[in-house]
C-alpha cells in the first residue's frame, strides 16, 4: 500500500519515530553509570578498601566477559527489525527463540567453564591478595547470572527491533533499580559485603528476565503468529544468525583491543598521563551513550525498511537520524569545551592530573564531531545485518589506527595517541561509507 501523506507529514513522522526510539535508549543508558556509582558507594562504607577493589575488579571482569557477547543484543535487534518491517509474525517469534536458545547455551557454558575463566581473569589483573579474595567472592556468585544476563541482551534487542524502546527502558530501569535497592539492603542493611553486591546483581538479572518474558508472552499473544520448530531450526536462517554474530564478535574484539591498546600506550608515558587519559575516556563513554540512542534508532528504522523493501523509507531514516545525531554531537562538543575543566575537577583533585587532562581536553571537544558518523553507520549496517561490511571496515580501521600510533606517538607523544584515536574513528566511518551505496541499491523500492 502506498503512503498518501504529504512529504512534510512523512518527514515529521520519521523524526518522531527517531526520537521515540532514541530518547528511551538515552535514558536507559543513564541508569548504567548510576548503578556503578551505587555499587562503589555501598562498599565504600565498609572498613577495608579491599572491598572497593574487589567489586571494581569483579565488575570489570564481567563487563568484558558479557560485552564480548553483545552480539546477542545487536544481532537480535537487526533480524527482529527486518522481520517486523516485513510483517512476518512467525519469524518474529523464531528470531526470539533462536537468540534465547543461543544465550542459554552460552550462559550455561560460562558457568561450566567458570574455574578457568576465573583463573585467567585474576592472573591478568594481578591484584593484591586481599582484593583478589573479595573479587573471587564476587565472581563465584555473579557467574551464575550468566544465562539471565545474556537472555536480557536478547530481549532488549528484540524490544528495540520491534520499536518498543519504552518497554526496553522499563526493563533496564527495573533491572538497575532492583539492583540498587538490593545493594542497599544486602550491604548496608544485612552487612553482607561484596557477596551482597554480587547477589543483588544476580537477583536483579533473574527478576528482569522473568519480567521480560512475561511482557513478551503478552505481546506475542496479542500480535499473533506461532512458534514453528521448522522455522526456528531452518538451516539457512541459523547460518545467517551465526554469520552475523561472528562478524559482530570480531568487530567488538577489535574495538576492545583498540581501547585497551590506547590505555596501554598511555601507561607507558606516565601514571599521570594514564590517569588523565582515563578521565577523558569517561567523557568519551558519556558521548557514546548519548549518541547510541540515535544509532539504535537508525538501526531499527533501517532494519524495518529493509524488511519492507522500501528504499525511500531507508533513505528518510538515515537523513533524519543523521540530522539529529549531528545536532547532539555539536551540543556534547560544546559541553566538553566550555565545562571540561569543571568536569575534570569532579573526577580528581590531583593538580598534575587535572593539568594534563586539560591539556588534552581539546581532543574531546572534536571527538563527538568526528565519531558520530561511525556510530550512526554502525547502526545502519547492524539493522540491515550487513555485518560482513562492518567487520571488514573495523579490521581495516584497526590496522590503520595501529600504524598511526606507531608513527605519531614517537613524534607527538600523547597528542599523537589522541590523534591516532581520532583517525580510527574517522576511518571507521569512511570505510563503512564505501559500502553504503551498494547497501542502498540492495533495498528494493516499494511499489506504488
Amino acid at each position: 500500500m502506498s503512503d498518501t501523506r504529504q512529504p512534510e507529514e512523512r518527514q515529521r513522522g520519521i523524526h518522531a519515530r527517531v526520537w521515540a526510539i532514541a530518547a528511551p535508549v538515552m535514558l536507559s543508558n543513564l541508569s548504567v553509570p548510576l548503578l556503578g556509582a551505587v555499587d562503589t558507594a555501598v562498599v565504600g562504607h565498609l572498613p577495608d578498601p579491599a572491598y572497593i577493589g574487589g567489586v571494581a575488579v569483579g565488575a570489570i571482569i564481567f563487563s568484558f566477559l558479557y560485552w564480548g557477547f553483545s552480539f546477542l543484543r545487536m544481532g537480535t535487534s537487526g533480524f527482529t527489525a527486518q522481520a517486523y518491517g516485513s510483517g512476518d509474525r512467525d519469524e518474529l517469534r523464531a528470531v526470539l527463540a533462536r537468540a534465547l536458545l543461543l544465550a542459554l547455551a552460552i550462559g550455561l557454558l560460562l558457568i561450566v567453564l567458570q574455574l578457568p575463566i576465573s583463573w585467567i581473569s585474576f592472573h591478568l589483573f594481578e591484584a593484591s591478595s586481599e582484593v583478589e579474595t573479595q573479587a573471587t567472592l564476587y565472581f563465584d556468585i555473579r557467574i551464575w547470572s550468566a544465562p539471565a544476563s545474556l537472555a536480557n541482551y536478547v530481549m532488549i534487542g528484540w524490544f528495540l527491533g520491534t520499536g518498543r524502546a519504552r518497554t526496553m527502558l522499563l526493563l533496564e530501569v527495573t533491572l538497575n533499580g532492583i539492583n540498587i535497592v538490593l545493594d542497599l539492603v544486602f550491604v548496608l542493611g544485612f552487612g553482607w559485603g561484596v557477596e551482597g553486591v554480587a547477589l543483588a546483581s544476580l537477583l536483579a538479572e533473574v527478576t528482569a528476565v522473568s519480567l521480560g518474558l512475561v511482557i513478551i508472552a503478552r505481546i506475542l499473544k496479542r500480535d499473533g503468529g506461532a512458534f514453528r520448530l521448522a522455522r526456528i531450526r531452518d538451516p539457512a536462517r541459523l547460518i545467517a544468525l551465526f554469520r552475523v554474530n561472528r562478524d559482530i564478535l570480531i568487530r567488538t574484539l577489535c574495538l576492545l583491543f583498540a581501547f585497551g591498546y590506547f590505555t596501554a600506550q598511555g601507561a607507558k608515558m606516565s601514571d599521570a598521563v594514564l590517569a588523565a587519559n582515563a578521565i577523558l575516556l569517561q567523557f568519551f563513554t558519556f558521548m557514546a551513550h548519548g549518541i547510541d540512542g540515535l544509532a539504535d534508532a537508525t538501526q531499527v528504522l533501517a532494519g524495518n525498511a529493509k524488511g519492507a523493501r522500501h528504499r525511500g523509507q531507508f533513505r528518510a531514516a538515515i537523513r533524519a537520524a543523521a540530522l539529529w545525531a549531528a545536532g547532539v554531537a555539536i551540543v556534547i562538543a560544546l559541553v566538553f569545551w566550555l565545562a571540561g575543566p569543571t568536569l575534570i575537577a569532579l573526577f580528581t583533585n590531583m593538580t598534575e592530573v587535572r593539568q594534563i587532562a586539560e591539556t588534552y581536553l581539546p581532543w574531546m571537544a572534536v571527538a563527538p564531531l568526528l565519531s558520530v558518523w561511525c556510530f550512526l553507520l554502525d547502526g545502519i549496517f547492524i539493522g540491515t545485518t550487513r555485518t560482513d561490511a562492518m567487520r571488514n571496515a573495523m579490521v581495516a580501521s584497526l590496522l590503520l589506527y595501529l600504524a598511526a600510533c606507531w608513527v605519531l606517538i614517537p613524534w607527538l607523544g600523547n597528542h599523537g595517541l589522541w590523534l591516532a584515536m581520532m583517525i580510527f574513528m574517522v576511518a571507521r566511518a569512511l570505510s563503512l561509507a564505501v559500502y553504503l551505496p551498494a547497501l542502498d541499491r540492495s533495498i528494493e523500492a516499494a511499489p506504488g
